[in-house]
């Protein structure tokens, strides 16, 4: 009886072992799956290209960590824990229900992550500094079991000067991250109703930097083509003289002595614009001074000097580049990962997406129903593709309205802030098909009143709407007529006297592709049978759309989408990135020629009217 109690033990054991392996492996790996769980500090890279600092040390890797069922809460904690029987390692930046992290466990509610660090000796008499690219969604940090300070809301970055909490030698942080996942904060396709798997915690970079007492906080550069130079704002701790140069390819062209704090420009003659086709981008130097004229706090960063705006072209409204309609054609680009979820595996896996769609022949992406690193929009803004960025919904605006609606805008505010120097994005979208919507047609014009130098689609696809919801609808104002057509484009919306036309989401066609599928039930909103029939399909598609622009003042088309997400098989590339879906060479000849249609436009254009921004 023993050994038969024995026997069935060891065969437990067994078999919870067996599960925990099973647990542990990559439903389907990427290219680049194996290199990211080899890597001791992933994701290593600088996180904030257009703010740089040559000092600064990466906390990516190995930490402790508490999770599950018998967490201890983590919304708000007063005191910090302790992790000495900790049983569990996490690899951030990989949100805990990622294969990524180690730990891939369904829907993490609190999580404890634990991290000792050490300062560099050459930083002694300096503040550090402490940044979080992204934690989803409640942060309480403590610095050796100290509370430093809380934060909130998943979707952007946020830092703190810890230096009164850090002692010599080995210091420790914990972040408690707290993540309800109710759908009554901001957030998109990672909520009750957003289809793919939840994540949790932290997404991206944690990392400290070294700065004096005073130093650069922030910046916000605005190019301005018609006056022929660069607006610029460098916010620090204190008042102080600002130093600013600007160098193209390595030659200095500009410099300008000002003050913090206050706008001032900078003369950019005979600029070179920035376009998808050639995305020239300025170095941009900035220093601050002591009362002494010494330097006490020196940044790089970058521009490019492109404007847009919306214009009457041969009678129809269009969105201008620099001057000139550019056809606008992309792709619904959703930033999801079979193994890190909402976290792209590595550096060389960010920027294939983008090199792919570029390669495919698009000068566009919407970035959907989420925000990515900041160095995403680096290599967008380096490699030339138009953004369209989505503020990730929240999906009950009814609930607790002076709560949750509070919530929705200040985070929509925190992202535009962030996002605001970089050159690619050239849109704002703070709804998708009604989906949370409130008071769309104020927060659109508060959008449009907020940054003026971009544009505004205040509800895009407003003719869907989910079913729990009163639909809002068109709210119409803002730069954009926006309609989803599955699989369409025919039936897309025609331009106003105010409003461009745009065809946010169309197409949608999929394809079946064996051992390169989420392993769940797939679905698409049509099917292909073969890479030869899809190609033909999307050609086909593109000839309809490249008539919409010629004769129905079509101005947008985004195509869904970039990948296969999970359930979805309706991706130019399957989910993992291993498979093509359709012939590149045939797709990018197709889309080159629509947007060449729209610029034969240009060749008719006649007593252009710009719109009062």
């Amino acid at each position: 009886m023993i050994r038969t109690k024995t026997l069935i033990f060891a065969l437990l054991l067994l078999s919870l072992s067996w599960l925990s392996a099973i647990a542990q492996h990559a439903q389907l790996p990427t290219p680049w799956t194996e290199i990211a769980k080899q890597t001791e500090v992933p994701l290593a890279e600088y996180p904030r290209p257009q703010l740089e600092r040559k000092e600064w040390q990466c906390l990516n890797g190995t930490w402790d960590y508490i999770g599950g069922k018998d967490a201890p809460n983590a919304l708000n904690p007063s005191t910090s824990i302790s992790f000495d029987h900790a049983k569990e390692n996490i690899l951030v930046p990989y949100c805990p229900e990622s294969y990524l992290s180690g730990i891939q466990r369904k829907q993490e509610v609190n999580m404890w992550y634990g991290k000792k660090f050490e300062l560099p000796k050459q930083w002694r008499n300096k503040d550090i500094i402490l940044h979080f690219g992204a934690v989803d969604h409640n942060a309480t940090i403590f610095i050796n079991g100290k509370k430093v300070g809380a934060h909130a809301g998943g979707y952007h970055s946020f830092w703190f000067n810890i230096t009164p909490f850090l002692k010599t030698g080995q210091n420790t942080l914990v972040v408690a991250a707290h993540d309800s996942n109710d759908g009554k904060y901001p957030s998109g396709k990672n909520g009750p109703r957003g289809d793919y798997t939840f994540s949790s915690g932290i997404w991206q970079t944690v990392w400290i930097e070294p700065v004096n007492k005073n130093h650069i906080q922030s910046i916000k550069l605005l190019p301005q083509l018609v006056e022929k130079q660069l607006k610029v704002q460098v916010n620090s701790i204190s008042k102080a003289k600002v130093t600013a140069i600007v160098s193209a390819e390595g030659r200095q062209i500009a410099k300008m002595v000002s003050q913090s704090d206050a706008d001032f420009t900078i003369p950019i003659e005979n600029p070179k614009l920035w376009s998808p086709d050639a995305p020239f981008l300025y170095d941009l130097q900035l220093y601050i001074h002591d009362g002494n004229g010494e330097v006490i706090d020196e940044v790089k960063s970058y521009f490019g000097m492109r404007d847009v705006k919306l214009a009457n072209v041969n009678g129809i409204m269009r969105p201008l580049l620099n001057g000139q309609f550019v056809m606008q054609l992309g792709l619904l680009d959703q930033g999801y990962w079979p193994d890190g979820i909402l976290t792209a595996p590595t550096e060389e896996a960010l920027k294939h997406d983008i090199e792919f769609t570029k390669n495919a022949g698009y000068n566009l992406i919407r970035k959907h129903m989420k925000t990515e690193p900041q160095r995403f929009y680096y290599w967008a803004d380096k490699m030339g593709l138009l953004v369209w960025q989505d503020m990730p919904c929240l999906w009950y605006p009814d609930e607790d309205t002076t709560v949750y609606r509070k919530a929705f805008r200040d985070e929509y505010k925190a992202i535009i802030d962030e996002h605001y120097n970089s050159p690619s994005i050239i849109a704002w979208v703070p709804f998708n098909e009604n989906w949370g919507a409130f008071d769309v047609k104020n927060i659109t014009n508060w959008t449009k009143q907020y940054d003026p130098s971009r544009l505004v689609n205040g509800n895009s696809g407003f003719n869907n709407n989910p079913s729990y919801q009163k639909a809002y609808g068109d709210p119409g104002n803002g730069d954009f007529v926006d309609t989803h057509i599955y699989v369409g484009p025919n039936g897309a919306s025609v331009p106003d006297q105010k409003r461009a036309a745009s065809l946010g989401e169309f197409g949608g066609v999929g394809l079946f592709v064996r051992d390169h599928m989420w392993p769940v039930e797939n679905n698409a909103y049509a099917y292909e049978p073969t890479v030869e029939a899809l190609t033909d399909r999307y050609i086909f598609l593109m000839d309809n759309v490249e008539q919409l622009v010629r004769y129905k003042g079509l101005s947008v088309a985004i195509y869904t989408q970039t990948t296969d997400v999970e359930h979805e098989v309706n991706g130019l590339l399957t989910y993992d990135r291993k498979i093509q879906k359709m012939v590149l060479n045939k797709i990018r000849t197709v889309n080159q020629a629509v947007i060449k249609a729209g610029s034969s436009l240009n060749e008719q254009k006649k007593g252009m009217i710009f719109r009062s921004k």
